[in-house]
């Protein structure tokens, strides 16, 4: 007959072993440079965050970017592609979820502040994402200007990437020329979009680093769903109906939240990382960013 002490004597030291091996795995994890980035994602709770965004961005942002767009004389389907990396079609089902009915005239004074202010709330959310990674505290009024500001720079953005852009589609060379003139350019936008919602309280060159990393994500969240979410928002319409491009939409909408999380931290780290490896020779009273410390 067997002995049962001695098996259990076993069993809990295999389970003791076992234990000790996922410790060891969590704290190399920790140690590891993508554990560092985890733990700092998680601490900023960036899925949660990447939710708001989409929903804000689905009630409020996008009525008010084809409103603007079409009161400007262009076409919203042409800059949304251009924009969110959709193809026409997908861009056409997008914009037909807020095309008014008929007999809708132009917009109220009620009409048209409410978009603004939904406008404003979506740049306040990623205002204080930006906040809270680079420890920048809240500034009252003046953030709201940053907010305006940083609105009338996106609709710059879109006009640019829409006009020049459609002249590199036609331009030899396949899709290489497109795709650097989208990466510097988004990492051009996402550079100025840190140093407008911060109110410039982090330098330039401390906010470089994140602004690429950003438009390296950006560049790359285009490109797939170039390949991926147009054809899902098509389908999904066809199948569905509006509440299938409405699903679509927001999945990729959190994709740009954790998109511009992932910039964020990536650069806040690597400034991090380098100004302990090195010695910083500047005045006293200045912090690694550029900020003063008192």
């Amino acid at each position: 007959m067997p002995r049962i002490p001695g098996r259990r004597r076993r069993c809990r030291f295999a389970q003791a072993m076992a234990a000790e091996r996922r410790s060891t795995v969590v704290r190399r994890f920790g140690a590891s440079r993508a554990g560092q980035l985890w733990d700092r994602l998680n601490a900023i709770d960036f899925f949660g965050h990447s939710f708001q965004l989409a929903a804000l961005a689905m009630m409020c942002f996008f009525p008010f970017l084809i409103v603007v767009t079409a009161a400007a004389g262009q076409d919203a389907a042409a800059v949304l592609a251009r924009w969110l990396g959709l193809s026409q079609q997908a861009a056409q089902a997008v914009t037909s979820l807020f095309s008014p009915g008929r007999g809708a005239g132009t917009l109220t004074v009620t009409s048209a502040f409410l978009l603004v202010l939904g406008a404003v709330a979506t740049a306040g959310v990623l205002q204080s994402w930006y906040q809270e990674v680079f420890a920048v505290p809240v500034r009252g009024w003046r953030d709201i200007a940053a907010q305006l500001y940083w609105l009338a720079s996106l609709l710059a953005y879109s006009t640019v990437q829409a006009l020049l852009g459609r002249g590199l589609d036609e331009a030899p060379g396949g899709l290489l020329l497109p795709g650097l003139f989208g990466l510097a350019v988004a990492c051009l936008f996402w550079w100025w979009s840190m140093h407008v919602l911060l109110g410039g309280a982090v330098r330039w060159r401390a906010l470089l680093p994140a602004a690429v990393a950003t438009g390296v994500c950006w560049t790359g969240l285009g490109a797939f769903s170039a390949r991926y979410f147009s054809s899902a928002i098509v389908a999904n319409q066809q199948q569905y109906g509006p509440i299938g491009v409405v699903m679509s939409i927001l999945s990729w909408l959190v994709a740009v939240g954790v998109v511009v999380h992932l910039g964020a931290v990536v650069g806040r780290l690597y400034v991090e990382r380098r100004t302990s490896s090195t010695p910083t020779n500047g005045p006293p009273g200045k912090g690694p960013e550029g900020r003063s410390d008192g």
